[in-house]
């Protein structure tokens, strides 16, 4: 095919593009317009002219040659008068390969698979305190492991497993099937060695020549501080060991907090609810207070109003990626009004509302002010999910 249009067109291309930028847009127009897999009935017509500028474009001398002279100087006739059969007209059939798998082309280096072994996870209950402060926690679990008689190569003592003849040692047997884009490679395990290369002759009594036996494991895990529920903890190479010397699995341990009775957190806040007297909101009082570091003391100033929030900066749950950061703690304000009253009690506060002009001649609450109830205030609950959601 000799197309008039211009090849840095073709491609989508300025005239000062990069090889990279060159190959990067024939690999995308290649994807899309290939008849193997464009249904489009000038799918085909279209795909031999990307090939025909690429093939110039490409060659930094043809390449020259076009910038100059324009079609004249690389034949007239373009490249695409090479074809393009299962590899013509290409740079190398690793281009049009890597166009559509990003792999090596047929024929490449032959990598050996063995065979991994299964990642584990392990569910690991933390303390609230021990989830803040962090800890050294001991996993007991059982799980395949490399068998301690033939130490992992599956052959009985005195013996050595031998190079598998079906895929000389690979692991892996390639079946070659010609197509338009070339020769096409299927990679499957090889059945007689199970991917590991190797066959197993005089087995290991232990195992059954397989190199891993189940037992029982103990490890021990650092929990760094600051770890949430649902957090997972990776332990490389700890999980499932590989049939006979293959990379071992990885253990994910799944973290699991348990709730605080007082203290609710959200990521590295900690809040805490706190109803107060009304003499204490009022004239002000040290109250203690839980905090994760233990009982502490905290000034409630006079005149503290219900639905305060007071912050104790740093004393919430430690950063897991800022060394010595911590959060805060949040102590929302609740006031509790006494729904019983003694007889000195009702007179104090009767006294006080006088002396605050709440009360009329006669003696009852007046009616401008109203009293001072709770109706209409949500609950403390209600106001720490709040803060937290």
């Amino acid at each position: 095919m000799a197309t008039t249009r211009d090849y840095y067109e073709i491609l989508g291309l300025e005239r000062g593009a990069s090889d990279e930028e060159i190959k990067r847009s024939f690999r995308k127009l290649a994807q899309r317009w290939h008849p193997d897999v464009n249904t489009d009935p000038d799918a085909d017509e279209r795909f031999k002219e990307i090939n025909e500028a690429y093939q110039v474009l490409a060659d930094p001398q043809r390449r020259q040659q076009y910038d100059m002279f324009g079609r004249a100087g690389v034949g007239g006739t373009g490249a695409g008068a090479e074809g393009y059969g299962p590899f013509g007209g290409f740079q190398g059939f690793g281009d049009i390969f890597d166009a559509f798998f990003g792999g090596a082309a047929a024929g490449g280096a032959r990598r050996t698979r063995r065979p991994a072994g299964a990642d584990l996870r392990y569910d690991l209950q933390l303390t609230f305190d021990e989830a803040v402060f962090g800890a050294e926690k001991e996993l007991s679990f059982s799980a395949l492991d490399t068998c301690e008689t033939c130490d992992g190569s599956g052959a009985e003592e005195g013996s050595e497993p031998t190079t598998c003849p079906q895929c000389q040692g690979s692991g892996e047997l390639r079946e070659v099937r010609n197509t338009l884009l070339g020769q096409m490679v299927n990679v499957t395990p090889c059945g007689r060695c199970r991917g590991t290369g190797q066959i197993v002759e005089q087995p290991c009594p232990t195992c059954g020549g397989e190199g891993r036996t189940e037992r029982k494991r103990t490890l021990r895990v650092t929990v760094p501080p600051g770890i949430d529920d649902g957090h997972q903890i990776r332990l490389t190479g700890e999980g499932e060991a590989a049939p006979r010397g293959g990379t071992p699995g990885n253990l994910y341990v799944v973290t699991h907090v348990e709730e605080h009775p007082q203290l609710k957190r959200d990521g590295t806040e900690l809040y805490l609810g706190l109803t107060l007297s009304i003499t204490q909101a009022a004239l002000g009082a040290d109250v203690p207070i839980v905090t994760p570091d233990g009982e502490e003391m905290l000034e409630i100033k006079p005149g503290t109003q219900p639905g305060t929030e007071i912050r104790r900066r740093g004393k919430g749950v430690p950063h897991l990626r800022r060394v010595g950061a911590r959060g805060d703690l949040h102590v929302l304000v609740d006031v509790e009004v006494p729904r019983k009253l003694s007889d000195r009690q009702r007179e104090l506060l009767e006294e006080l509302a006088a002396e605050a002009g709440e009360l009329s001649a006669d003696g009852e609450t007046s009616p401008a002010d109203g009293p001072r109830t709770r109706h209409g205030k949500r609950s403390l609950g209600d106001r720490i999910k709040d803060a937290i959601s």
